[in-house]
């Protein structure tokens, strides 16, 4: 692990069932994410994985085994493993050609089940067989489904898609469907794993009805029972308390208006109970054998943190020497569908009475949302001079079923008037200053930027897009399935099904209306939002005359190499303060605190995204 530029996956280390001081995590190394191991009795670190590209996926099984998913520049590779204190790399099974990640199981008899997406529609296969052993298929499913879970003994797989949670046995033979996917409209259905200890092969779900979640789950001879005493207003994801004892005990993690509360349920006893924890976000939470619960907490002024309520050593994650600069709030405009919030970063006060220049920094998924949660880019952003405003527009998590749901106007449309709305309000409160108001954001946030720029022209002064969609109907014939299905559930159809839905929410129908200077920044092995599209979006500023620049990256969707953020974070910072603010009123900061040359600053984390509702493994999200 290095100083400088940080990339790591944000999540708890991942710990042996059968020796809870053994832990697999992954850090930085070299501005790479990489797959390291942890001995909390030696507090010492090792690492696993040097690939030239990262490496983002790791576990540990209960035999102490440490694995990781080998993977190319396109997603596709295979599922290896190594003893705990190191050893020769070893194939997961034998005879599974390289495909896309859906999902890995081991059970406490060390067999494994993986699920891999193959093919040119990308369907799932499911091979089982002993660790390092020949696999053997046992299913074959259409679309993108993932595996969520192995019961204890080996006995049931659950595997979760579009249509539902299916539960197989080993051998294949299927068990029970659940229907209601995360991918239909109403009765949708979550799965979380098999209950990890106990004589019954009981399986942990999640169910929206009726505008709220729900606990459930499922048992071979009861089917599926509904908690419903145990329902929350806003999502949730869970995971079986792993602290011991003879209760089925549940910790559920609630995201609530950008911050999270964290739960225990007891399925037995019906009890309900809200475990203390700082306000802020909790990424992630899991209660260890013995009861100690081990969390990972971060807010807006702080970078995330370990920790551990019984003084286990957990291993140290890069974080920021100095103080996070600026003041940081929620704002709540009026909206048609109720408030809208915001999460509004104001940089130190200086001798300048004006209001701060100002980017909206707009969040990808659609189904995702800005949280209370440190974030690199508002931290350079900040400390070079910048307002930052984080706005969980229609369509955001954590603010309810309805909400989440709430497109009136149209895809994009309608989360562009979200931010419309909340640049009125903070223009009026005087909080950022009028003429200088830019737009960053990546993926879908990039495509907002985009749409944006091109439906509302003369509200804003700069706009930065990363890896966007910016051709919504060239994006639905190139991207991968399960975002074709995602785009033929949000636009109602296929683009040759309702082409005027496709084109009127496509930014390149309003690229000649762009009049903000843009810079677009691309990867050339993108595959949720492909080159080919932006390539057309960015002939379609030429013809117009549009003032942008370009950047092409030679990486995927979802890069783990720290010099692809770092590169656009430096270009998108110079370009906003050249167009936002240009020599004349940038402020005097010091060097060393200024962004792209301030190192503590250009640290960042990947964002797990396998939790809570809308960032189940089974969603499919453009980031």
């Amino acid at each position: 692990m290095t100083g400088g530029y940080q990339v790591y996956r944000a999540a708890l280390p991942e710990v042996c069932a059968a020796d809870p001081a053994r832990m697999v995590f992954t850090a930085d190394a070299d501005g790479r994410c990489e797959v390291f191991t942890w001995d909390a009795s030696a507090r010492r670190a090792r690492q696993v994985t040097r690939r030239p590209r990262g490496t983002l996926h790791g576990a540990i099984d209960r035999d102490a085994h440490v694995w990781w998913f080998d993977e190319d520049e396109h997603g596709r590779g295979q599922w290896r493993f190594q003893p705990f204190t190191g050893g020769p790399d070893r194939l997961g099974l034998t005879d599974v050609p390289p495909g896309l990640p859906r999902g890995l199981a081991v059970s406490d008899d060390a067999t494994v089940a993986l699920a891999v997406g193959h093919g040119q529609g990308h369907a799932t296969t499911v091979h089982v067989g002993p660790r390092g052993g020949r696999a053997r298929t046992t299913a074959r499913l259409d679309g993108q489904t993932t595996l969520t879970g192995i019961t204890p003994g080996g006995r049931l797989l659950a595997l979760a898609g579009a249509g539902g949670v299916t539960v197989l046995t080993g051998d294949g033979a299927v068990r029970a469907v659940l229907p209601g996917g995360s991918g239909t409209g109403a009765a949708r259905l979550w799965s979380l794993g098999f209950a990890p200890a106990g004589e019954d092969e009981e399986l942990l779900l999640v169910r929206e009805c009726d505008d709220r979640y729900v606990l459930a789950s499922w048992r071979p001879g009861t089917g599926v029972v509904s908690h419903d005493w145990c329902g929350f207003d806003t999502e949730i994801t869970a995971r079986w308390d792993g602290g011991g004892g003879d209760g089925r005990r549940v910790l559920v993690r609630q995201d609530r208006h950008g911050r999270s509360v964290l739960h225990r349920a007891d399925l037995t006893a019906r009890t309900l109970t809200t475990v203390p924890t700082p306000a802020g976000t909790l990424l992630d939470a899991a209660t260890r054998p013995g009861g100690d619960l081990h969390y990972l907490w971060t807010s807006t002024g702080h970078p995330p943190r370990l920790r551990s309520t019984r003084g286990t050593p957990l291993p140290q994650l890069p974080t920021v020497a100095n103080r996070i600069p600026g003041s940081h709030e929620g704002v709540w405009t009026p909206g048609p569908d109720g408030p809208v919030h915001t999460l509004l970063s104001l940089p130190e006060a200086t001798r300048d009475p004006a209001p701060a220049p100002a980017v909206f920094l707009v969040h990808g998924g659609p189904a995702d949302h800005d949280r209370d949660a440190y974030d690199g880019v508002v931290h350079s952003l900040v400390a070079s001079g910048f307002a930052v405003a984080r706005v969980n527009y229609r369509g955001s998590t954590g603010y309810g079923p309805r909400w989440r749901r709430a497109f009136g106007r149209g895809v994009g449309l309608t989360q562009v008037d979200d931010l419309v709305s909340v640049r009125a309000d903070l223009l009026a409160r005087r909080l950022i200053r009028p003429g200088a108001v830019g737009l960053w954001g990546t993926s879908w946030g990039g495509y907002l930027v985009l749409l944006a720029l091109g439906t509302r022209p003369g509200l804003w002064q700069a706009g930065v897009a990363v890896k966007p969609v910016a051709d919504c109907a060239a994006a639905h014939r190139t991207t991968t399935p399960a975002l074709r299905a995602l785009d033929e559930r949000l636009f109602g159809g296929t683009p040759d099904d309702v082409p005027e839905r496709y084109a009127r929410s496509s930014p390149i129908r309003y690229a000649a209306a762009v009049r903000a200077p843009l810079l677009v920044a691309a990867a050339t092995h993108d595959a949720k939002c492909p080159p080919g599209q932006v390539r057309g979006y960015l002939a379609a500023l030429r013809t117009a005359g549009v003032r942008h620049e370009a950047m092409w990256l030679d990486s995927g969707h979802d890069g783990y190499d720290g010099g692809d953020h770092v590169a656009v974070l430096r270009r998108a910072l110079v370009f906003l303060d050249r167009e936002l603010r240009g020599p004349a009123r940038r402020p005097q900061t010091p060097r060393s605190a200024r962004s792209g040359e301030h190192r503590t600053a250009e640290r960042t984390t990947e964002r797990r995204t396998s939790h809570a509702e809308g960032h189940h493994p089974q969603r499919p999200a453009r980031g």
